[in-house]
């Protein structure tokens, strides 16, 4: 999903375009989905591709969502990071390539050994339909 920064900026909030367009980071323990409990879909908010399932979702203490994985293989994309004098893992969305967030290799209790550190407003929250 190609849009200018233009239409992003028309496209999304004022903080879901600071954070999945300008790589910005949320404050730990403000956003909206960091306790949600419900099965369901967390979506990309900039193009609603399916990213993570509510069974990978944890509690890391991070103030962030936490999740041991993604929905389906190659939904998020991983890059090097170098900034702010540190080495860490950015993932991005693989379809619109929105920073959502980074990965750590510290979730040792968790299948996959992974957490990844995702920002609330960068996702949207699909409850499981119960029909």
């Amino acid at each position: 999903m190609q849009l200018s920064d233009t239409q992003w900026q028309d496209k999304l909030s004022e903080k879901q375009y600071s954070v999945l367009r300008q790589k910005a980071t949320e404050q730990p323990f403000t956003g909206d989905l960091l306790k949600e409990k419900r099965s369901g879909m967390f979506v990309c908010a900039g193009c609603g591709s399916e990213l993570f399932t509510s069974h990978t979702k944890f509690e890391s203490g991070s103030g962030w969502p936490s999740f041991y994985d993604v929905a389906e293989t190659g939904a998020v994309k991983l890059i090097d990071d170098k900034t702010l004098g540190m080495v860490r893992v950015e993932a991005v969305c693989a379809s619109c390539g929105g920073h959502l967030g980074h990965v750590f290799d510290d979730a040792h209790d968790q299948p996959t050994g992974k957490r990844y550190c995702i920002n609330s407003v960068a996702l949207e929250f699909k409850p499981e339909d119960k029909s």
